[in-house]
């Protein structure tokens, strides 16, 4: 069966056969000065220095240079650099978060392979891109900044949450996956996703040959799927 999150296509093969690396970045070509690309300039030059310098050494001065643009214009579409926050948030994270919660509800095959192309495709739209930074920062800072840790808490990790627990309903419900207690099962589910995310803003750099991806998640998913599956599913020969 051909499974697909937005443009990339999916088998039901190992993660190795359709992972795809992050793509490398282009050099940057002088900004147009029209009106209707500058919010998306000032994302992206927000997104990156959130990730260079983190949410407090950000200046939104800093961003307006990067972007081109000055201090007054990126005002006329961000009233504060916590709104700023929240837009590259919610403009790059929970897009594929909306994308996984639908495939959950309209998805016609396998839950192991549900699980397999939701896995993939965040980390295809989310980990392999720059705003797999996001978690770090928000780790490190949600001290200084509760507000905006509780923005990403309830937009982001309770989101991610509903999403695994409705694949684990999903499979219990089919018959697929053996009665367990959905919600803690739901945040171990999330763990070496967010470990990876983690890991590679700080100690990948240390590694002289960096696990690939492939084979992390190759292994995640078949820990979690042998753990999961019920022994006797509807079909299965006894």
């Amino acid at each position: 069966m051909t499974l697909c999150w937005e443009g990339i296509v999916m088998t039901s093969q190992p993660v190795s056969n359709f992972m795809i690396s992050s793509p490398k970045a282009k050099p940057r070509a002088r900004r147009a000065r029209r009106k209707e690309s500058r919010p998306s300039e000032l994302l992206q030059a927000a997104r990156e220095l959130f990730i260079e310098r983190g949410f407090a050494a950000t200046r939104l001065e800093d961003v307006a240079s990067r972007a081109g643009v000055s201090k007054g214009t990126l005002y006329l579409y961000f009233r504060s650099k916590d709104e700023l926050f929240k837009a590259v948030v919610r403009g790059g994270i929970l897009p594929a978060i909306t994308k996984a919660d639908a495939l959950v509800g309209q998805f016609a095959g396998s839950t192991s392979d549900l699980l397999r192309v939701i896995v993939t495709g965040i980390w295809s739209s989310v980990g392999s891109t720059l705003l797999s930074g996001i978690p770090k920062l928000i780790i490190s800072e949600s001290g200084n900044f509760p507000d905006l840790a509780q923005f990403y808490y309830r937009e982001v990790i309770q989101r991610g949450l509903a999403v695994m627990a409705g694949i684990l309903k999903r499979g219990i419900q089919r018959g697929e996956l053996r009665k367990l207690d959905i919600e803690p099962v739901a945040r171990a589910m999330m763990g070496p996703i967010l470990l990876m995310l983690l890991w590679r803003h700080s100690f990948q750099r240390f590694e002289s040959e960096p696990l690939a991806i492939e084979r992390y998640f190759d292994s995640y998913l078949t820990l979690v799927l042998d753990g999961l599956r019920e022994p006797n599913p509807p079909g299965a020969a006894r």
